[in-house]
């Protein structure tokens, strides 16, 4: 076992990773309860709406594999980077400098959630599973805040000024960064052993597949949910919003359910059963035509997708990747979240129905149920 240096008095500290989750678990999420309030000020299309959601999320990808060797200097630019850009989001008249904005914005995201991700599983020697599930509960946590928060606060606050405040606070996270490393003495932990040659070209692929596909399903559900919710189901922008909220409480409580369920059955079985149900229960959200209905499968959806990553996480990690691949396949989940939403907005733009374009991430979920049937035999990398 090697060791590297890092910081004697831990930081930054755990309080300011679980600080930072929060406000990428927001920024990952707020686009979605905002979208009908930008698409009514800047009069866009779904088309161009979902152009937003292809900017913040190509800028995530860009920073999840753009990972410094040196994680705190990563934390450094992703908490710039998210303060730059959700200011320039905040300020921005019409798409063009939002669409710069999010793409700022996002990359300072993948920047955090990718670098604090790998500080956090260095740092947890025993115990690195559960570690890692609690720091992820704070992003679920701040993802749940976003549609509650939008709901809340936007018939009484200009979204300018919210989003301002937002990027504020990233600006204030990022010095108190500043004043935890600033002095701080080096230590020895021990960082992974080195006696794994990495993931075969052929499993590497396959979870880059999953992960792909994934990403632009949660992504397509998250984004569009609010503005599905209005057309079909309610009048009331408030209203729309908590359907979101349905979707991620469902995702979080579904994620409690999935550590026992994964006590009693193999991760195969339940990946398979979760993907058959999120096929089933999105093509119900299509045909749904009222507040209740889609209220009710937007709370389904969110617990039959809650299983996916510690199920897929799990059989990623007994195949020993290396680090740089585990970063890798984590990154590329935001290809797909920028690529099927905006396609999501120009199938519903050239068909004039936000439903018809719910067959996209339908056909995600069916692909990711067929690809949990085929998976192929992966030989697992020898122990030295």
């Amino acid at each position: 076992m090697t060791t590297v240096p890092t910081e004697r008095r831990s930081a930054p500290s755990a309080l300011w990773m679980h600080l930072a989750f929060i406000l990428t678990g927001l920024g990952t999420l707020i686009l979605g309860p905002i979208l009908p309030i930008l698409a009514r000020q800047w009069h866009l299309q779904d088309a161009q709406s979902g152009l937003l959601f292809s900017a913040q999320f190509y800028g995530s990808f860009l920073g999840g594999v753009t990972v410094s060797k040196s994680l705190q200097r990563s934390m450094i630019l992703g908490m710039a980077a998210s303060a730059i850009g959700f200011g320039i989001f905040a300020l921005s008249p019409n798409l063009l400098p939002a669409c710069l904005g999010l793409f700022i914005g996002g990359y300072g995201l993948g920047q955090l959630i990718t670098s604090i991700n790998i500080l956090a599983g260095r740092r947890a020697t025993e115990h690195r599973g559960s570690a890692l599930a609690f720091l992820n509960f704070s992003w679920s946590f701040g993802a749940l805040l976003s549609p509650v928060l939008a709901a809340i606060l936007t018939p009484h606050i200009l979204l300018r000024t919210l989003l301002g405040i937002f990027a504020a606070t990233f600006a204030t996270l990022l010095v108190v960064l500043l004043i935890q490393l600033r002095g701080a003495a080096t230590e020895l932990i021990a960082t992974e052993t080195l006696n794994s040659s990495g993931l075969k070209a052929s499993a590497f692929a396959y979870f880059c597949a999953l992960l792909i596909l994934y990403g632009g399903l949660e992504t397509c559900l998250g984004g569009w949910l609010t503005t599905f919710s209005l057309r079909y189901g309610t009048s009331s922008l408030t209203l729309s919003e908590y359907t979101m909220v349905l979707l991620l409480a469902g995702l979080t409580a579904g994620r409690a359910a999935s550590s026992l369920l994964l006590l009693r059955m193999g991760e195969k079985l339940l990946l398979r059963l979760s993907l058959a149900l999120a096929a089933a229960f999105t093509a119900a959200l299509a045909l749904a035509h009222t507040a209740a209905a889609i209220a009710i499968f937007a709370v389904l959806l969110g617990l039959s997708l809650a299983p996916f990553f510690p199920a897929t996480f799990s059989m990623l990690m007994a195949d020993r990747p290396t680090a740089r691949q585990a970063g890798i396949i984590v990154a590329v989940s935001a290809i797909g979240a920028a690529f099927l939403p905006w396609l999501m907005g120009v199938v519903s733009t050239r068909t004039g129905s936000l439903q018809y374009a719910l067959a996209l991430p339908f056909a995600a979920a069916a692909a990711l149920f067929l690809l949990s049937l085929v998976q192929p035999p992966f030989p697992r990398p020898a122990s030295v």
